[in-house]
């Protein structure tokens, strides 16, 4: 045990990791606040709006990758849910966050506007993130649970209105032919970044050392201040995100919309509770989009916009396979770490903060090498690059368990074999998510650019969703330790190797997609303006220059 100054630590590592985190949050609060209280419209050549923005974003995904960090340990061990059950609320969870965008998104394009949405989700959020701090005394006879059902619902719903909405009034703030958009949201990606690396740690340390309700508690701050910050800076906005049509939401339509918002969280309520109706939500909508879309593609479209959207959909199903390993994250993986790894003294949880700090440190490598590879007409196409993600996603898998076998299934997995599997799927991650958004991006024609998103956006929800079922194979409750652990290794042996069959897969047919694709008569109007989905995992990366 280490003493701090107000907290005890297990380690020293753990103390200093918390510390740094601590500081770097800190550090960019005051530094967001001097620069958005400048008198000056401009700062660092970009409008204040900008660093509004991102310190809402920050503490948007500091309260919601902190409640994250927590959440597979809360079920399993405060609400007493088994292995398996809790992996598919989990998924669950985790699905309906990436669909609400869909309808978060239209709401707004429609009728409210993005400020308002985003104002609108961020009250949701708020409530939700407080309302995780109501533990009551655990197990599922214990009513409180109902509260813990209804803060999910508020967070699913809270992300659906503020998480893709946030994003695009970045991108309003700038012409579409200026040459800071993607600067811009480059720094935009650092507060998501920030954000979520921070939460991880500071959340996670605080949850499973002293409570339950400190972590979230902390998480409900977070999102409080960012809230304030977004009301209080409202003029920084410069009017951008407001209705395109004011009219239809006279009259008390407005408040309508947010009537519909609250009928959606009492619908998440229910369908949180009962995951077999997410499931079936998946496959009955998923199939019936992605038919509709082919149809669509088959009987409306010139031959190469169709074989645009042909590319299109298959990148998106291979997207599927890709979460649906990546997203093991804060399930199986988060538990594997707490039980079976040497984490040298470390809380399981602050381990989530991994995938965010490679981000922020790999992306401008990634952007640096595709650029360099584009000028010497060595880039890989855009399906290579989703053949090399599910491969890497694979071989982090079989990294870990070839780290497990080798020290023994009965001692604790050396801690190195953790950040070596993030690393490998934070690499695969930099080679499809970025990627594949610039891709529907540039292959949708402009009237269905929003349904191939659309689209993106269920397949992103459907790879959540068998992430929990795929973590639930991993659940060996009541077996014992060292079989429990043998379940887990043998569940992500099998899926490595998938992964890395698939992958080969889809390099093989890379050619024929990329001939589909037609890259060589996409004009530069079906590109221009696109960079305004969001920065991280399962959104939208900074639009490439290159069209590979």
């Amino acid at each position: 045990m280490v003493e701090g100054v107000f907290f005890t630590f297990d380690s020293a590592f753990e103390m200093w990791t918390f510390r740094v985190a601590v500081v770097a949050l800190a550090a960019f609060l005051i530094g967001g606040v001097v620069l958005i209280t400048r008198p000056q419209e401009e700062v660092i050549g970009h409008p204040k709006g900008l660093f509004l923005l991102f310190m809402a974003e920050m503490w948007e995904r500091f309260s919601y990758y902190g409640m994250r960090a927590l959440l597979i340990f809360y079920l399993i061990q405060h609400w007493m849910f088994a292995e398996e059950k809790a992996y598919v609320i989990y998924g669950a969870y985790t699905a309906l966050v990436y669909i609400a965008p869909v309808v978060g998104g239209y709401l707004a394009d429609q009728y409210i506007g993005q400020r308002k949405a985003v104002l609108f989700g961020a009250v949701l959020l708020t409530f939700g993130h407080f309302f995780m701090a109501f533990e009551g005394s655990g197990g599922q006879a214990d009513p409180m649970i109902n509260v813990f059902w209804l803060a999910l619902a508020l967070i699913i719903v809270g992300s659906g209105f503020l998480k893709a909405n946030i994003s695009v009034i970045v991108g309003q703030l700038y012409p579409r032919t200026d040459v800071r958009r993607d600067p811009a949201y480059t720094i935009f990606y650092m507060g998501i970044n920030v954000g979520a690396a921070t939460a991880s740690i500071i959340c996670g340390y605080l949850g499973q050392t002293y409570g339950w309700q400190y972590g979230f508690g902390l998480a409900g701050i977070g999102m409080l201040i960012g809230l304030i910050f977004f009301v209080i800076g409202k003029p920084l906005l410069l009017g951008q995100g407001e209705p395109k049509d004011p009219a239809k939401i006279k009259g008390g339509k407005e408040y309508a919309i947010y009537g519909a918002g609250l009928a959606m969280v009492a619908l998440c309520w229910a369908a949180i509770q009962y995951q077999e109706l997410v499931g079936t939500v998946l496959g009955v909508f998923g199939g019936g989009l992605v038919a509709y879309v082919l149809f669509t593609a088959v009987t409306k479209l010139a031959p190469e916009e169709r074989d645009r959207i042909f590319a299109a959909m298959f990148l998106i199903l291979t997207s599927i396979v890709f979460w649906a390993l990546f997203e093991q994250a804060g399930s199986s993986l988060n538990v594997f770490t707490d039980r079976h790894v040497d984490t040298q003294g470390v809380n399981a949880s602050m381990f989530q903060s991994i995938n965010a700090i490679y981000i922020v440190l790999l992306a401008p490598l990634f952007a640096m090498l595709w650029q360099g590879l584009a000028r010497k007409g060595a880039e890989p196409s855009t399906p290579m690059k989703f053949g090399l993600a599910v491969i890497q996603v694979g071989l982090g898998f079989l990294v870990l368990v070839w780290g497990a076998e080798s020290v023994g299934i009965n001692v604790p997995t050396p801690v190195i074999f953790i950040f070596l599997i993030y690393l490998l799927h934070t690499t695969g991650e930099l080679c499809l998510s970025p990627v594949g958004l610039s891709a529907m991006n540039r292959l949708s024609p402009a009237h269905m650019a929003s349904l191939i998103m659309g689209t993106w956006f269920f397949a992103s929800a459907t790879g959540n969703f068998a992430a929990g079922l795929i973590a639930a194979a991993t659940g060996g409750e009541g077996v014992g330790e060292e079989a429990g652990k043998q379940v887990v290794l043998d569940v992500y042996s099998t899926v490595g190797w998938y992964a890395i069959a698939i992958g080969v897969g889809v390099m093989v047919v890379s050619p024929l997609i990329k001939r589909l694709m037609h890259l060589d008569t996409i004009k530069d109007d079906a590109l221009e303006g696109q960079a305004e989905a969001g920065l991280e995992a399962q959104e939208a990366g900074v639009h490439p220059t290159s069209r590979s």
